[in-house]
C-alpha cells in the first residue's frame, strides 16, 4: 500500500507521540482514558534538503479496546478504537538547505482536538487486529 506523505507524517505523529507518551507519562497515563492534544517535536525530513526541527500539537492516549470468542467465523469480534485526530490544522514549513530542483516545503498537522475513533486508513496507516 502506497501511503500519501501526509498519512506517513499523521502516522509518525501518533506512533511516535504515543511511545513517548509511554516513556515521559507513564504514571499520569496510568489513570488516564480518552485522548488529549499534546506538544509534541519531531525532525522534517525530505530527500533534497536538510532537516528542521518542528514543535507541533499532537494527539496522544488510550482509548477502550476489547475482543471476545464467537461460535461462528471469523470467532471473535473486534472493538479497536485509536486516539486519532478529529480537527487538524494543516501546516507549512520552509526546510533549509534544498536543492534547487526540490521544493522546500513541508507539510504537516497540528492537532486541535482528538477523540478515539475506528482507525481510519484515509490518514492513518492501521495495523491488522
Amino acid at each position: 500500500m502506497h501511503l500519501h506523505p501526509l498519512s506517513l507524517v499523521f502516522l509518525l505523529l501518533l506512533v511516535v507521540g504515543a511511545s513517548e507518551v509511554c516513556v515521559a507519562v507513564t504514571t499520569a497515563l496510568h489513570g488516564f482514558r480518552g485522548c488529549a492534544v499534546r506538544e509534541f517535536s519531531f525532525v522534517a525530513q525530505k530527500p533534497g534538503c536538510k532537516g528542521l526541527h518542528i514543535t507541533t500539537e499532537a494527539c496522544w492516549g488510550r482509548c477502550q479496546t476489547w475482543e471476545k470468542p464467537v461460535p461462528d467465523p471469523p470467532y471473535i469480534q473486534r472493538h479497536h478504537r485509536v486516539c486519532t485526530y478529529s480537527r487538524t490544522r494543516h501546516m507549512t514549513a520552509r526546510l533549509p538547505g534544498c536543492q534547487p530542483n526540490v521544493s522546500p516545503l513541508y507539510h504537516y498537522p497540528m492537532a486541535l482536538h482528538c477523540h478515539c475513533a475506528v482507525c481510519s486508513t484515509q490518514d492513518t496507516e492501521c495495523e491488522t487486529f
